[in-house]
């Protein structure tokens, strides 16, 4: 089982705090370092300082690390144009030195749109198919050659399809709880799938739509790595649970009941259930960035059970 620090710095975080918790991501022998791709605070939280851009943050993250991957849960298919973003993923990759993932989403969070100006389409779906269609094509295009593209939405017109990433192949993300469209294009332009905050029993009744959308086209369904992304609340007892689930304004039996939560034995436990239903990859959402403990926690008694 892979584990992976997933932020949401949207929520009062600056480079320098994502900084220090990535260093600490690489130190403490996690897999990846991924953030949310938000301009507004959601709920309680002051935001402050202020938001921080999801691929600057990971531009300047693949120079100053050398291990962990880097990538998005999940960029937001509203914030840029496809050409666009294939160009600064690809750039991003070559700075990591091919460490770089793209978690590419329709986007949903109307509030930070108006705040910053950007316009919210109604057709974000159709629109999320177009971009996953350009920016895979793009990549793919051998060097030398041109990219056109004419769907309803976006016109590229002999692009020479340049840079190229690092590696030969970015992993694409697609995830979601959609039952019909989410799995067909998981299945058709997906390396690996995410589930977010989603039960055991919803997980794997998606996870099986996403194999059966995969074999349809002729795909394997265990072509796809099958992942989860959950809240995490770890403490060696439970007054030290209580004070960490208090601290991000969130209830134990609420993280116990919908996340991964509680002693290390109990966390160890849950991840072993995820497991069993065929994920392979956790993204632990920490939600407290200022606790480095937790991380060196889930480190020493989380993590090392698991390998």
């Amino acid at each position: 089982m892979d584990l992976r620090i997933f932020t949401e710095p949207q929520q009062g975080a600056s480079y320098d705090t994502l900084l220090t918790v990535a260093k600490a991501t690489e130190d403490l022998g996690f897999d990846a370092f991924f953030r949310s791709d938000h301009y507004l605070r959601m709920g309680n939280a002051d935001g402050l300082p202020g938001p921080t851009d999801a691929w600057i943050t990971l531009a300047g993250l693949a120079r100053e690390t050398r291990r962990i991957r880097l990538g998005t849960l999940m960029t937001a298919g509203t914030f840029r144009f496809p050409g666009v973003l294939a160009i600064q993923v690809a750039q991003v990759d070559q700075m990591s030195g091919g460490r770089v993932e793209l978690g590419l989403g329709a986007g949903w969070f109307e509030e930070e749109h108006r705040a910053y100006g950007i316009p919210f389409p109604k057709e974000k779906f159709a629109r999320l198919e177009e971009q996953l269609e350009i920016i895979t094509g793009l990549w793919a295009t051998e060097e030398g050659k041109e990219f056109s593209y004419d769907g309803n939405h976006y016109r590229l017109e002999n692009s020479p399809a340049l840079p190229k990433p690092a590696q030969g192949k970015v992993p694409v993300l697609v995830g979601g709880h959609g039952a019909t469209r989410t799995p067909r294009l998981a299945a058709q332009y997906a390396d690996e799938f995410n589930i977010p905050f989603a039960s055991l029993d919803d997980s794997e009744r998606q996870f099986a739509r996403v194999r059966a959308a995969a074999e349809a086209i002729g795909r394997k369904g265990d072509d796809l790595v099958y992942s989860n992304a959950l809240v995490v609340c770890v403490g060696k007892d439970d007054a030290e649970v209580a004070r960490r689930a208090a601290a991000i304004g969130r209830e134990v039996d609420e993280l116990k009941a919908n996340g991964l939560a509680g002693s290390p034995a109990e966390v160890v436990d849950k991840i072993g259930r995820y497991a069993a239903i065929g994920a392979s990859r956790i993204y632990l959402q920490m939600l407290d960035l200022d606790d480095l403990d937790h991380l060196e926690l889930i480190s020493s008694q989380v993590q090392s059970q698991l390998s």
